[in-house]
């Protein structure tokens, strides 16, 4: 049997494992704990955020034959069954896949039966924005008239495009990206679990890679293992082997990067470019950083209060020289920088020479105001 990645292995089993989103886990408790549960819930947040795992758990806890606290004890038949992915009743749909009006007819017929062994049928339904007009407006009559056996999920990471009469119908809760700080605690727990030590600072890399996403930080982490137990090493994991692992563009190179840039010296500028590339830095890499380190640029030049924000895993000489640079720019020229390497990382993937838009970037970023 293989073996299971991260984020399945160490998926929370109660509330009280859940990394960040206080304000959800202590209402949907409350909920449980008092008999007070609705018969739609929406689930609205970024990806990799908490949705789908929390939806899981309350639909444990409502069924757990002996809760604890609003929390589910995890050892009765109906927890067991939810555990194991085997429980009949919690019926899980992607509206990606299954959009259309004949889903949701088959799902509103089986909404009528009662369920097999739970007490609730839970649908958890994710991706929920997806669903076609038709299909929502099909599902909002359930929501209208549900039966006392069925509890619906709906989990969304564009709220924006819910049809408003189907938002309406359910009890709402917006989940947040995970900060940096909650996301490191996690991958601690987890490398400890599975015997393995890793610097500090190369949990903080990961999880400012993943970019507010647990899930991706997992993944990452993930990765990470596999190679270094396929290596057959048993020493910490050090940050420079998950930067070179990972293809993390090391922040020095984007700063000395920046630093042609505001010195507006494009030859020089193209040919740092030309020689890390040569050295095996990832082009689509090095514009996803190089955005990311100007947009720091930009906020710390409107708002030099906002430093903390961006800490992450910078080094106290990083943090200085950032402040450095946003205090010495002008601001019309760093936001029309940040357009071009935009454009630029978008055209990367269609160009026959993957520096080439990068380089007119640069030409054009250096040019006169």
């Amino acid at each position: 049997m293989p073996n299971l990645v991260l984020y399945r292995k160490y998926r929370p089993k109660t509330f009280g494992e859940i990394t960040g989103q206080e304000h959800v886990v202590r209402t949907l408790k409350n909920a449980v704990l008092h008999g007070m549960i609705s018969h739609a819930y929406l689930f609205s947040g970024p990806r990799g955020c908490g949705k789908t795992t929390m939806a899981r758990l309350l639909a444990k806890a409502v069924n757990c034959e002996k809760p604890k606290q609003g929390e589910p004890c995890n050892e009765c038949s109906a927890c067991k069954e939810i555990n194991l992915g085997s429980a009949m009743d919690l019926i899980e749909i992607d509206a990606a896949s299954n959009r259309g009006i004949d889903e949701i007819r088959d799902l509103k017929e089986g909404v009528r039966f009662s369920p097999t062994k739970l007490k609730y049928k839970v649908f958890v339904i994710d991706e929920a924005h997806q669903l076609t007009k038709e299909a929502a407006n099909a599902l909002l009559k359930t929501l209208e008239e549900p039966p006392s056996h069925a509890i619906f999920i709906l989990a969304t990471t564009e709220i924006q495009r819910m049809i408003p009469t189907l938002a309406s119908r359910c009890q709402r809760f917006d989940f947040r990206k995970l900060r940096v700080p909650e996301m490191v605690m996690r991958l601690e727990d987890m490398a400890k679990k599975e015997g393995i030590e890793v610097e500090k600072d190369a949990l903080e890399l990961l999880a400012h890679h993943a970019g507010g996403s647990l899930r991706d930080a997992e993944g990452l982490l993930d990765k990470v293992l596999t190679f270094h137990l396929g290596a057959g090493s048993k020493e910490k994991i050090r940050t420079e082997v998950v930067r070179e692992l990972l293809g993390i563009v090391d922040v020095q190179i984007i700063g000395s990067f920046a630093d042609l840039l505001l010195a507006k010296n494009p030859g020089k500028a193209i040919e740092f470019l030309n020689k890390n590339l040569e050295d095996g830095m990832d082009p689509q890499e090095f514009a996803k950083t190089l955005i990311e380190y100007l947009r720091t640029l930009l906020i710390l030049k409107i708002n030099p209060a906002l430093e903390d924000m961006f800490a992450g895993p910078l080094t106290k000489e990083q943090q200085e020289k950032m402040k450095l640079q946003s205090s010495t720019i002008n601001e019309e020229l760093l936001s029309r920088t940040i357009k071009n390497f935009m454009d630029a990382e978008q055209k990367m993937k269609y160009s026959s020479i993957i520096q080439l838009p990068l380089e007119l970037a640069i030409i054009d970023s250096c040019g006169v105001v």
